[in-house]
């Protein structure tokens, strides 16, 4: 979650360690802090963002040095606990992300041998233990105190005037990027998108000694060759592009990135080549995710079931982690837009381990999750910047349905049929975009509220958890999603006056179980905001406002639903002037379980 950066090279370090900073906001942040060698180690630690504090930042000369944006775990935000973080004698800077499972245990045999610890964070155990065996081989004192930690981490380590830095991963994403004289280290690729393109991507209880020229990786105290990689996205992509923010953007780039991820899959799964088999007949499906990709999943629990009839399981990544649920001839789909979910990484490895097949969905080449799922769908939305998914969640959601149709329980005219409506999504979508002022104009009348619900039926109730998600997430409005049919089992409780009611109305076999439902609802004098087919001239007589939606096949509402829902969401916050590219306390790559 948090975002680490080192350089070394041949120009000063302070500038490109601050600008990679930057780069790594998107993450989510609440603190950040960057070391530079230049004779001593000197430090700059403040909370907030890099921008508020640029100006107080003395100007360091130094060719190498670490950086690191906090999203706070061990220990309250502030200074102290900022990174990075340091041995008793300054001689040894430390960034980390992730969590020391041991480091109560750690710290105190430290503390007796005479230690001394100014922080609450799990971190500062690191340079104490890399200290204990400093000798002027830095390589080998980090070799060494990783013998000792559990837990998960991506680490960088410099020490004074020690001419390259060590890094070390397990169960934290890392990369290296490679250009003439100079190398970086970094959590994400956006970090180093403005120096270069070339990267190489460091694997689980790898260790990495980096120079301005030179890179050694070693695994298991031997050195080993690692391909380099050529970034496929671009430092343009990381721009705003002349959008407010980059929510709204990447709203906008969502037919583009149907289209990308469509033709990235579809020639694979065409009907007359490479239909996937099932593992046996009686094979069935467990899907996992959290957040928005459980959302994602929950739509792919619908298709499997009513597409290829098959037995469907969902659950979220972190509670299958910590229940025994039996697994007998299961396929496990794991969603994950960054590839490094560290809940869905565990639970595939779980699955794994437990003989399933494991199927993994995700945004990232070369992420972690490719290498721990046996066959990766990617979806190709491009990189996203707004911690709320957006372009992502469809993208998941066009990936699960080429999934479904893809098995062969299908026959060739009805999986020809589907993929031929899939070909028309981008142009549906555009659609509902078009009308975004439209959409827009009805975010006034709930921007006032404290709490807000939203109610669907079928392949829909996911959706509607996927808004009430989105209106929470940027607004910080309470919302709650239900199944309509629940309402009357409680919620209807709270419904009054006070408390707008956001209704997903397709044309489907639901319909007049919704409006049923809905005049539920008015009795109790809520108003009403509907999603519903262009074409239905019922619906205005019962809710008070409609956004209406193209019309399409109703197995396919979801996409068109979601990116009304999402503009929703945007327009709301607006209107209550958030911060809606970086939500308070969250962040876009959750890699602490």
């Amino acid at each position: 979650m948090c975002g680490i950066i080192g350089y070394v090279g041949y120009r000063d370090a302070r500038p490109i360690l601050l600008n990679s900073l930057k780069r790594l906001e998107y993450r989510g942040y609440d603190s950040f802090g960057i070391a530079i060698d230049n004779g001593h180690i000197a430090i700059f630690k403040d909370v907030g963002v890099v921008a508020n504090s640029e100006g107080e930042i003395p100007l360091v000369k130094g060719k190498i040095g670490i950086g690191h944006t906090r999203w706070a775990t061990h220990g309250v935000v502030n200074k102290i606990n900022a990174h990075p973080h340091t041995d008793c004698h300054n001689r040894i800077a430390v960034v980390h992300n992730g969590v020391i499972e041991n480091f109560q245990q750690l710290k105190e045999s430290l503390l007796a041998e005479g230690h001394n610890f100014v922080s609450d964070t799990d971190t500062e155990v690191i340079p104490h233990l890399i200290e204990k065996y400093y000798t002027g081989d830095l390589e080998y004192a980090v070799g060494k105190a990783l013998e000792y930690l559990t837990g998960t981490y991506a680490i960088i380590v410099m020490a004074k005037d020690c001419p390259y830095l060590i890094a070390a991963r397990r169960g934290s994403p890392l990369i290296i990027g490679r250009d003439d004289k100079q190398n970086f280290i970094a959590s994400d690729v956006t970090a180093v998108l403005d120096y270069t393109n070339r990267v190489i991507y460091i694997d689980d209880n790898e260790i990495c000694r980096v120079s301005q020229e030179e890179l050694k990786v070693c695994r298991n105290k031997k050195v080993i060759i690692k391909e380099e990689s050529t970034i496929p996205w671009t430092v343009e992509e990381t721009q705003k592009s002349g959008y407010a923010h980059f929510m709204l953007k990447e709203i906008h780039e969502q037919p583009k990135a149907l289209e990308n991820t469509f033709r990235g899959l579809i020639s694979s799964i065409e009907p007359e080549i490479n239909v996937i088999s099932r593992q046996s007949k009686d094979s069935d499906i467990l899907l996992l995710g959290c957040g928005t990709s459980y959302h994602a999943a929950l739509v792919g629990e619908y298709l499997f079931n009513k597409l290829c009839h098959m037995v469907v399981r969902i659950k979220t990544s972190s509670e299958f982690n910590s229940c025994n649920m039996a697994l007998n001839k299961t396929e496990v789909i794991g969603i994950t837009q960054s590839g490094e979910t560290a809940d869905t990484l565990a639970a595939l490895k779980k699955a794994r381990n437990l003989g399933c097949r494991t199927i993994a969905i995700t945004n990232v080449p070369e992420s972690s999750v490719t290498r721990v799922a046996e066959n990766v769908f990617y979806t190709r939305a491009g990189i996203e910047i707004g911690v709320a998914a957006t372009k992502t969640f469809l993208a998941q959601l066009l990936s699960l349905y080429l999934l479904a149709v893809s098995y062969d329980s299908l026959d060739v005219r009805t999986r020809q049929d589907l993929i031929n409506e899939m070909r028309m999504l981008p142009a549906k979508v555009q659609q509902v975009i078009n009308s975004e002022r439209a959409i827009a104009s009805h975010a006034q009348s709930i921007s006032n509220s404290d709490n807000v619900f939203f109610i669907a039926r079928g392949i829909n109730f996911a959706i509607a958890l996927e808004g009430a998600l989105k209106l929470k997430e940027i607004s910080y409005i309470h919302a709650e999603a239900y199944s309509a049919g629940e309402l009357k089992h409680g919620p209807l409780a709270l419904i009054g006056p006070k408390t707008p009611v956001v209704a997903i109305v397709p044309q489907d076999d639901t319909y007049s179980m919704m409006l049923t439902s809905i005049k539920e609802i008015k009795a109790r004098n809520a108003p009403i905001l509907a999603l519903a087919d262009e074409s239905d001239r019922t619906i205005g007589q019962f809710v008070d406002h409609t956004i209406y939606i193209p019309q399409i096949d109703t197995l396919f509402s979801p996409f068109l639903n979601t990116v009304a829902l999402q503009l929703l969401a945007y327009y709301v916050a607006i209107e209550r002037n958030c911060s809606i590219d970086r939500p308070v306390n969250l962040a876009k790559c959750v890699t602490v379980p």
